[in-house]
């Protein structure tokens, strides 16, 4: 018996409130909990909904326990028209996989891709769609912020050419997409936070760090978190040439004015 996980990340928040909702769940979820829609919620969106289930996180991150392609496909669509605002063109971008294998005859084993268990409890299924939910997640942010550096490495590279081509609105429009996967990596994915259930199940609590330290998430919102902080000393850095160059153009813009006055002036002495 085995149950296959597939992560994937469509957005950076959803209103799990809104869709548990549509499905008859009144619960008011906490930040760190995930939506849990069973097959019984599942019948009349997917034709088989037997043996499969599916955990939806606040920050935008959907895990999918024994899903097919197609079948992850009608409920993501689904679920878009819950919350239609969102846009996500291509699902699969940021994706992850994983298996849990029951077999009692064997010892127990973790590794990257796969677990091995002599018996499968709920909280198994809960701290490997958490690990899988914010790995995808932080592999967003990860991606976005290299393309981010790759961006600056341009800018700067002209700087060593004597010329700084970037307007005010791009920098503001750097330094918000800086701030936004600071927000999303520390505040929506909710690296440092446990989930509840590892404050009262050790068991949970030891999966969660073994999955953790395998999937190097620590490390990993570590190189992000210094990422950013290179990215906003960087921005800062153009922000003030930016100023420095439009203070340079202001203050010829007075000397040619003040040239052109004299030059007015001469002008009507010698022409009287």
């Amino acid at each position: 018996m085995h149950t296959e996980f597939k992560a994937i990340s469509i957005c950076n928040e959803l209103n799990i409130d809104k869709i548990g909702q549509h499905f008859g769940i009144t619960h008011k979820f906490k930040w760190k909990e995930a939506l849990v829609l069973y097959s019984d919620n599942l019948k009349g969106i997917l034709n088989d909904s037997n043996g499969k289930t599916v955990y939806i996180f606040h920050f935008g991150s959907m895990v999918f326990l024994n899903f097919q392609h197609h079948e992850i496909m009608d409920l993501v669509k689904y679920i878009l028209k819950i919350e239609p605002q969102i846009v996500a063109n291509d699902y699969f971008t940021y994706v992850d996989d994983y298996k849990l294998e029951v077999k009692p005859e064997q010892f127990p084993a973790i590794n990257n891709d796969f677990m091995i268990v002599n018996a499968a409890s709920d909280y198994h299924y809960e701290i490997v769609s958490t690990i899988l939910a914010k790995s995808v997640a932080l592999e967003k942010n990860e991606i976005g912020v290299d393309s981010l550096l790759d961006r600056i490495e341009t800018v700067v590279n002209d700087l060593n050419r004597g010329r700084l081509e970037v307007s005010d609105k791009e920098l503001a429009k750097m330094l918000a997409k800086i701030l936004s996967y600071k927000l999303n990596t520390i505040s929506y994915i909710m690296l440092l936070d446990n989930p509840d259930i590892t404050w009262n199940n050790v068991e949970a609590a030891t999966l969660y760090d073994k999955l953790s330290s395998l999937f190097e998430l620590k490390d990993r919102y570590e190189k992000i978190r210094q990422k950013i902080e290179i990215l906003e000393d960087i921005t800062e850095a153009f922000s003030g040439l930016a100023h420095a160059k439009r203070g340079t153009r202001l203050e010829w813009a007075v000397i040619i004015l003040i040239l052109i006055e004299i030059v007015l002036s001469l002008y009507e002495i010698f022409s009287h």
